[in-house]
C-alpha cells in the first residue's frame, strides 16, 4: 500500500457508511438488571437496526437475570449459527465494594474469549459507569446512546 492509498483510507474512516441490514439476523441479549437502563439501551439498539433495514422477525431478544450471565446468553446465541451478530447490553455500576471490578472483568474477559473462537460477531454493550447519572446519559435517546452504537458495529461487523 502505498501513502496515498493510506491517506484515502484514513478519509474513508470517518465517512464510512453503514452497510444495508436488510439480509441480516441480529442476536440481543439483555440484562433484566437495571432494567431503565438496559430498556433505553434495547430501544436504541432495535431502533437503530431497523434504521438500517433489518427486519423486526430478524432481530431475536433474550434476557438473562444480570450482565454477568451475558455471556452465557451469547455463548448460547452463537452455538445456534443463526445470527450474522450477537449484541450483549447490560449496565454495571461502581458501588462500595470490589464486586464491580470483578465483574467487569469477568464479563469483559468473557467476551473476549468467545470472539476468540467463535465464527459469529459479539459487540459488547454493557456500560460499566461510575456513577447512575453516567448510565443515564450512555442510555438515553440520542446519538450518545450505547445501544445504538452497538447495532451501527454490530452490521459492520457482519459485513466484515
Amino acid at each position: 500500500m502505498d501513502l496515498s492509498d493510506l491517506s484515502t483510507l484514513i478519509q474513508q474512516l470517518s465517512t464510512k457508511k453503514v452497510p444495508d441490514a436488510s439480509n441480516m439476523c441480529f442476536g440481543i441479549v439483555v440484562s433484566e438488571n437495571k432494567a431503565d437502563i438496559s430498556g433505553n439501551l434495547l430501544r436504541g439498539c432495535v431502533l437503530t437496526l431497523e434504521e438500517h433495514g433489518a427486519l423486526p422477525e430478524n432481530i431475536h431478544i433474550k434476557t438473562v437475570p444480570s450482565a454477568f450471565q451475558l455471556v452465557y446468553g451469547a455463548n448460547q446465541m452463537t452455538l445456534t449459527g443463526n445470527y450474522d451478530a450477537v449484541i450483549l447490553l447490560g449496565c454495571i455500576i461502581r458501588g462500595e465494594t470490589s464486586q464491580f471490578d470483578l465483574l467487569g472483568r469477568g464479563i469483559y474477559d468473557g467476551i473476549s474469549h468467545l470472539m476468540t473462537f467463535k465464527e459469529t460477531p459479539i459487540v459488547c454493550g454493557v456500560l460499566t459507569t461510575e456513577t447512575m447519572e453516567q448510565a443515564i446519559a450512555r442510555s438515553q435517546s440520542g446519538p450518545l446512546n450505547r445501544g445504538s452504537e452497538c447495532a451501527v458495529e454490530a452490521i459492520k461487523m457482519a459485513k466484515f
